[in-house]
């Protein structure tokens, strides 16, 4: 499924909106959580080379490579969030005549399901750590580029809750209750954290334009 993020943006956002299986709400929410960590390395670029800037030269340089990293793994979970809703949808198909059948398709699904609902969780780690990048490139970067690390938070936050729904909606179907109740606390504390945590980027950069 690599080869979704190889496609031009048209060809992404068309897939996106036709009735094809993926890219679905999950891939289109890793991609805002990469589009929020590259803004926070714009802020870096911009930051970097500036004497004004100097104090925080290797800071964010360190910064810079690490919202990288984040981003290419956030644009790998766009891949990865289909590769694994795909075994999923074939198994809703699976045929159910027997009493044999029936417990297979369950078995099939259970898992599948499980597998589906940690691919949302992870893009919502991800996002939660670029906002503590962002956090810093707020403070230390650019004061031309605060706008973008705002951005960034948003974009972070929106990819964040819409992960979150997609995990929602895998666990309500998971029968194993411990599984479902783990993830679920799991979930909604980064949700709790996350958001929390953009709301007070995005309130100080908009105080910081007035």
């Amino acid at each position: 499924m690599e080869i979704l993020i190889k496609k031009s943006i048209e060809e992404f956002t068309e897939e996106l909106s036709s009735k094809a299986a993926v890219p679905g709400g999950g891939g289109a929410a890793a991609l805002a959580g990469a589009l929020g960590a590259a803004l926070g390395g714009m802020v870096a670029s911009l930051t970097l080379g500036k004497p004004k800037y100097a104090a925080v030269e290797e800071e964010m340089a360190v910064l810079k490579a690490d919202a990288y990293l984040l981003q290419n793994e956030l644009l790998a979970l766009v891949g990865k969030d289909a590769e694994v809703f795909a075994p999923l949808a074939k198994a809703y198909g699976m045929p159910a005549g027997t009493d044999e059948e029936k417990a297979e398709k369950e078995r099939v699904m259970q898992d599948c399901l499980k597998q589906a609902s940690l691919a949302p969780l992870d893009m919502m780690k991800k996002c939660g750590e670029t906002l503590l990048l962002l956090e810093q490139f707020a403070a230390k970067g650019s004061a031309l580029a605060v706008s973008d690390a705002g951005c960034g938070a948003a974009l972070s936050k929106a990819a964040m809750q819409a992960a979150w729904l997609n995990v929602r909606i895998n666990l309500r179907l998971i029968k194993d209750e411990e599984f479902a109740e783990d993830i679920d606390a799991l979930g909604r504390n980064l949700l709790k954290k996350g958001s929390a945590l953009a709301d007070r980027i995005y309130a100080d950069v908009e105080a910081k334009l007035e």
